[in-house]
């Protein structure tokens, strides 16, 4: 078994990847996000994890004061939010040597599986530790996921997040323009469209790429609930192509 880091925009079929390999054997942290209406299957993701990936992104990323930042500045994110960050391409993050420690600890219990849809930013602060570790990108539509995205933060959680299709879909193309841009040239990389796991050709691929075993059944049609009723503006629309050519997937409508 390969330790693997899964990464891709929230909302585009991470967690049903990380659920395909959570009876593996993997170590994916020593507690993990509760399922709830969003995910009923489960995140799989570590809130040590998310709160590392929190710190790293927080030095570049405007953010809300703990206690009346959701008053003061509604349209910054809070604790927890930066899964929905706008970060440029040209941005560095800087990771100081005690974020480094904090790191180490995570990957010292092996074969790992860490998924986070931070790391799509946060990924070359984490490459010193990371070994051989190999990758996994999910995706999906991204007019679905920005869908997914607007309607997941209209709720009390997010506090007031002035959440909009246009952010969604600026989150999804600066996401993934991070992966194709400056991520996937190091390492083995795997892409899978959303589509893929659920037909289970995807399944087939991720065990490959991993040498695991995968749980076929985990992957539930019936949770598929969106269908794209927006045209994705042309930089997301762009993005997506990119992926779907390193998927070797052909979208639904296409010839």
């Amino acid at each position: 078994m390969k330790n693997c880091i899964i990464l891709g925009s929230g909302r585009s079929g991470t967690s049903m990847v990380a659920g395909a390999l959570a009876e593996a054997g993997y170590f994916m942290g020593k507690r993990l996000h509760r399922p709830r209406s969003a995910n009923p299957k489960g995140f799989f993701e570590s809130p040590q994890i998310n709160r590392t990936n929190d710190a790293l992104l927080r030095q570049v990323v405007p953010h809300r004061s703990l206690f009346v930042g959701h008053w003061l500045h509604p349209e910054r994110l809070g604790r927890y939010h930066m899964w929905l960050a706008r970060v440029p391409l040209d941005t560095v993050i800087p990771c100081s040597d005690g974020l480094h420690a904090r790191m180490r600890k995570f990957v010292r219990l092996t074969p790992y599986c860490f998924k986070d849809p931070r790391f799509s930013y946060t990924l070359p602060a984490w490459r010193p530790i990371l070994g051989d570790a190999v990758f996994v990108c999910v995706f999906r539509d991204p007019a679905v996921t920005a869908q997914s995205i607007v309607k997941e933060c209209d709720s009390p959680r997010y506090r007031g997040l002035p959440m909009t299709a246009e952010w969604a879909f600026d989150t999804f193309t600066l996401m993934y323009r991070h992966i194709l841009n400056v991520h996937r040239h190091d390492g083995q990389w795997l892409f899978l469209h959303y589509d893929q796991v659920l037909a289970g050709d995807g399944l087939a691929r991720l065990a490959e790429h991993l040498d695991a075993d995968v749980d076929q059944e985990f992957p539930d049609k019936s949770l598929r609930r969106s269908e794209p009723r927006v045209t994705p503006p042309s930089a997301a629309a762009e993005v997506y192509a990119a992926l779907c050519e390193l998927a070797e997937y052909q979208p639904r409508g296409t010839s």
